[in-house]
């Protein structure tokens, strides 16, 4: 099980009963605290108008050791996995306590036998030639599609990740973390304009899992139809309109302008919109959401956090109401109550903080259709971009790649420009119909906080929301 002890020697120089021992003595007195070692290997194909344009391969490893105290933790991190260099780094972990020693560690997770993932190295399964071949038939298949593509660019990463995390009672958690992603792009020129389309997919399996022709091809040819339809696509209007959010990927809207706000640390500490609101109802009674890491095989998946937490389901908002928050074990300590496995980090250089994994909202009663009949007029928003949000405020403006207006409950023409602009607060209370058609993406997300860039899934069913502002080149 990948949440067991480990049992081998980290180094030459640093043997698991060293690394047990140095924990204990450097984080004695300390409220909470863990040692954190990683070994990474990631490769990176890029092959780009006709030819493999980059080939990465970078192996990494090293150490994170943390000690809490109260409200303040103290890290060190070094890329030397010995003995040594573990000593040097409790001199500073050791002096935040000079104020106070606790007098009991917090106790460390309970263990599960939960596996949510292989410990295959997708890199061992698919070798660097094949992964070229397959990149040069993603190129000609493209490029055999329609006689308006003029650029294609393909890529495949790998990631694999194995870390240890012990504690000071000399408890010592291990998961292996394989990832896979596929990404697509094709640009279309039709002699007067260009149109851009994109897709990709991944996740923890292997990667022949999700290397297949037939799922290649697919994300294909929906790169190039997203970049015809973009050749076809007028202003889209400005103003206040109600819109309808597609299912599957555009839950990237829910996961930052309400997901980060829900994270513990912006709660404690007061700075996150939806602070003091626990228990009171934030949206409509047919909106759930949860942050679920274990889901197999799942982008965002973690057998446990980067802690040693296990992972789990946690019940956000149910019935319009919000029960809970995202909690790493310093935020929960402090709040008083139970970590939920969200404590987790890009890599040894850095320290654990509150993160979403896979979250997204599940099904309403309603279908797609009868949602869309509904509406007379309004923008139809298929999938997004970029976005930026403010926390503090739940503002967001969010780019969306591929839409259309609505008119007496249909779909009529792509129209390109549009931003979507909001609070989260507000946009969760104009929700005014949840479809029945959730979807999660395809494995794409990567979520940044405080200069971290952790993978993640989102998800969404088909919404309709009331009253939304929207930015574009024509009046409404």
């Amino acid at each position: 099980m990948t949440n067991a002890p480990a049992t081998q020697d980290f180094s030459p120089d640093l043997s698991r009963e060293q690394a047990q021992s140095l924990v204990q003595e450097g984080l004695r007195g300390a409220d909470d605290g863990e040692l954190f070692i990683e070994k990474r290997q990631t490769e990176s194909l890029v092959f780009d108008d006709g030819k493999l344009k980059s080939a990465s391969v970078d192996d990494a490893q090293g150490f994170g050791l943390r000690s809490v105290s109260g409200e303040t933790a103290a890290y060190a991190h070094a890329t030397e996995l010995s003995a040594s260099a573990i000593k040097r780094a409790t001199a500073t972990t050791q002096a935040i306590l000079s104020h106070g020693q606790s007098k009991s560690i917090a106790a460390s997770p309970a263990r599960t036998n939960t596996k949510l993932y292989s410990d295959i190295n997708p890199a061992d399964q698919i070798g660097f030639a094949e992964r070229v071949a397959l990149l040069e038939r993603v190129n000609d298949f493209a490029r055999s599609l329609d006689p308006k593509v003029r650029q294609v660019s393909a890529s495949v990463a790998t990631d694999f990740q194995d870390v240890t995390i012990i504690r000071p009672d000399g408890a010592t958690f291990r998961d292996v973390r394989p990832l896979v992603r596929f990404n697509v792009s094709v640009t279309a020129d039709n002699g007067k304009l260009q149109g851009q389309g994109s897709d990709g997919f991944g996740g923890r399996a292997a990667p022949l899992t999700y290397l297949t022709e037939e799922r290649w091809q697919e994300a294909t040819r929906e790169a190039l139809r997203q970049a015809l339809v973009a050749l076809e696509a007028g202003p889209a209007p400005a103003g206040e309109m109600d819109v309808l959010l597609g299912p599957g990927w555009p839950g990237i809207l829910l996961h930052e302008a309400i997901g980060h706000g829900l994270e513990g640390d912006f709660n404690r500490k007061g700075t996150s919109a939806f602070a003091g609101l626990m228990g009171q109802m934030i949206a409509a009674d047919d909106v759930t959401v949860v942050d679920d890491g274990t889901l197999p095989d799942r982008r965002g998946s973690i057998t446990i956090d980067d802690e040693g937490t296990p992972s789990r389901c946690t019940t956000l908002i149910e019935n319009g109401k919000l029960v809970g928050f995202m909690q790493d074990r310093l935020n929960a300590r402090l709040m008083g109550v139970a970590p939920t496995g969200n404590g987790r980090r890009q890599s040894f250089a850095h320290i654990p903080l509150p993160r979403m994994t896979n979250t997204y909202m599940l099904n309403g009663k309603r279908s797609p259709e009868e949602i869309l009949a509904s509406m007379k007029t309004g923008l139809y928003a298929k999938s997004f971009g970029g976005g930026q949000v403010d926390i503090t405020s739940g503002k967001f403006v969010f780019t969306v790649t591929e839409a259309y207006i609505i008119e007496n409950g249909k779909l009529t023409r792509p129209v390109k420009g549009a931003t979507l602009i909001g609070a989260g607060a507000d946009a969760l209370k104009r929700i005014a119909m949840v479809g029945n058609d959730m979807a999660l993406d395809k494995g794409i997300g990567t979520c940044g906080k405080a200069g971290q860039g952790v993978p993640v899934g989102v998800g969404q069913p088909t919404l309709r929301i009331n009253g939304l502002t929207v930015g574009g080149t024509a009046a409404a």
